[in-house]
């Protein structure tokens, strides 16, 4: 099965593959999903049961869940709350009997982002995946060089960044680390993993750094508006939108 050459990589914000989970029970099923998306360059995990998918979700933090709705333990309606108490707009794409039309509705009702009908393409699965993920803004396509998270947008070319349109004067200290905030939304970064990325090597007992950079980003970047950067006591800082 061949990379698809007809449209951009898309990758996560960060630049890192993709990341799916796919729950089945049925291991050769599992297994041949599993290879098509490998083959997109994404990475999988996969499970084979509601309380292995709910698990494994809380570990690998997938950007997107291909979930059967048929489980040994519970059925893929419970997975789906379990994993919305993790995270709240992960895209989901329910596995469903043909002739299961009462489980295609439930899982739409309950908050599954769409379904396929056994038995079913692998590219089918994959389009309809990409199609998620893009209306998510989970992904991005190495097409230009504008990223933007709720009104908050940055030129990784021009180095311009705005805010609701209003223009943003960062230093280049400053550009770096909302760079990787904005690669990164939703995201909780601890200071160590910003350390890393931001200055590229570990400051020791300085990561107060870090607490004073945030500081300077909000003054520029909230000052008079709602709060984009948020603190996480004891886990670090993370940016979403307002």
């Amino acid at each position: 099965m061949p990379v698809r050459e007809n449209h951009p990589a898309i990758t996560r914000h960060d630049g890192s593959p993709v990341r799916v989970l796919v729950v089945d029970d049925e291991p050769n099923l599992t297994e041949l999903l599993a290879m098509a998306l490998r083959y997109e360059r994404w990475e999988v995990a996969t499970a084979g049961s509601g309380g292995s998918a709910v698990r494994t979700f809380r570990d690998f933090r997938p950007d997107a869940v291909v979930l059967d709705m048929m489980l040994p333990d519970f059925d893929g309606l419970e997975v789906l709350r379990r994993i919305r108490e993790v995270d709240t707009d992960v895209p989901v794409l329910f596995l469903t009997a043909r002739d299961a039309v009462e489980d295609r509705v439930a899982g739409l009702t309950a908050g599954g982002d769409d379904y396929v009908t056994k038995p079913f393409s692998l590219e089918e699965v994959i389009a309809r995946l990409q199609a998620l993920m893009r209306r998510t803004a989970r992904l991005q396509a190495h097409t230009g060089s504008l990223i933007t998270v709720g009104d908050l947008t940055l030129d990784e070319d021009s180095h311009e960044v705005s805010r609701n349109g209003d223009e943003v004067t960062l230093t280049a200290t400053e550009f770096e680390l909302l760079r990787y905030l904005m690669h990164n939304p939703k995201r909780v970064l601890s200071k160590a993993q910003i350390l890393d990325r931001v200055w590229n090597y570990d400051f020791g007992g300085s990561a107060n750094v870090v607490e004073l950079y945030i500081s300077y980003l909000r003054k520029k970047v909230d000052a008079g508006r709602p709060p984009m950067i948020h603190t996480v006591r004891g886990a670090g800082y993370v940016l979403k939108p307002a």
